[in-house]
């Protein structure tokens, strides 16, 4: 096959749409704090506002995703393996899936965030959305990668992007712990219903942070083949 058919075959590649999607389940999740924010403020029409634009973003991921699975080449030039892309959308897709689930329980129940937990929560969301920043930014480099052949110094920049991700992560894990036992040394003093759920939004938070540390170690797994 000459140079051009081969370079043909991977600008067929879906690595455009899978950046697409990782950068529609970004935005979705990115709405978040806003959703807290106007609980917090007791603002339910503008929380049901942001709600209805979390569900369009996810449903606009969602066929992004149908849409990847779809016309995903299966040639022998693609220039990662196909079950690896497949499962690497997967992963993404469940950012989005879990923004949409933490944006209806919270208006669902009408939840608000203690005051007393206010500020460290805000700290704790925050620091989850930044692993799904950087797992977004590692994918966002998979075009240069290509480029570069899976090689030299940008393969040694997504592998760094990679381990910073992993420590945004395990920092969100002692942020999480953190929030459990300030909300445990105030549960007495609030409803015991909405205790039960603050503790329940408390893990799906974390769980972001977790779900993008997953897009990372399925990025390691492609470049390592």
């Amino acid at each position: 096959m000459s140079a051009n058919n081969i370079l043909g075959v991977f600008a067929k590649s879906p690595l455009k749409p899978l950046k697409q999607h990782v950068n529609a389940v970004n935005k979705c999740a990115k709405l978040l704090p806003s959703m807290f924010s106007a609980c917090a403020q007791q603002d339910w029409p503008k929380a049901e506002d942001i709600r209805k634009q979390i569900s369009v973003m996810e449903k606009e991921a969602d066929q992004l995703k149908r849409k990847i699975r779809t016309e995903l080449p299966g040639g022998i030039f693609m220039p990662v393996q196909r079950t690896d892309m497949l499962e690497l959308v997967s992963q993404q897709d469940k950012i989005a899936n879990k923004a949409k689930d933490i944006a209806g329980r919270i208006l669902g129940r009408q939840i608000k965030v203690p005051e007393q937990l206010s500020n460290d929560f805000d700290a704790y969301l925050s620091r989850c959305l930044d692993a799904i920043k950087q797992a977004a930014k590692a994918v966002n480099e998979m075009d240069e990668l290509l480029e570069a052949g899976f090689a030299g110094r940008e393969l040694d920049f997504v592998e760094t992007m990679i381990h910073e991700l992993d420590a945004i992560e395990d920092d969100t894990d002692i942020m999480q712990v953190k929030l459990r036992q300030s909300l445990l040394a105030i549960e007495k003093t609030l409803d015991p219903v909405d205790v039960m759920f603050l503790y329940q939004i408390i893990e799906w938070v974390g769980d972001l942070a977790d779900i993008a540390e997953r897009v990372g170690a399925r990025l390691e797994i492609m470049l390592a083949r």
